[in-house]
């Protein structure tokens, strides 16, 4: 009988214009997967520009890693990352110029993850 991990879901709202909002959500979810919970950060809204190639490069807060780095390393601890597709369009930023650690996915899927998560917090 395998054990059922918990899901946590971190909804990124907040873009580029807001640097001091995008530290967490990566973090968090980086901690989840530490301890063997399934963590998912989902960018809609401006939070899709912060996935726009070389961006995250170009944020960085104090003497935390740049925000590229910090989302690296979710990436590396097992954190899947998703920008909403229509976000992006409703910005115009073309899906060749999203980050490849991204996928890109449709709106609804936003509704499966809240309804799968244990827990969202949104940012």
């Amino acid at each position: 009988m395998s054990v059922q991990r918990k899901k946590m879901l971190y909804v990124q709202t907040s873009g580029v214009d807001t640097p001091e909002r995008l530290y967490a959500p990566l973090i968090l979810a980086s901690t989840a997967a530490a301890t063997e919970i399934d963590a998912t950060v989902y960018f809609v809204i401006k939070g899709v520009t912060v996935l726009k190639k070389g961006e995250a490069e170009k944020i960085k807060i104090g003497n935390f890693p740049t925000l590229k780095e910090v989302l690296d390393q979710a990436v590396k601890s097992g954190v899947r990352i998703m920008a909403c597709e229509r976000s992006c369009q409703l910005l115009g930023i073309p899906r060749e110029q999203i980050l490849s650690e991204a996928k890109l996915v449709g709106a609804a899927t936003l509704n499966d993850l809240v309804l799968e998560a244990d827990g969202v917090q949104y940012f």
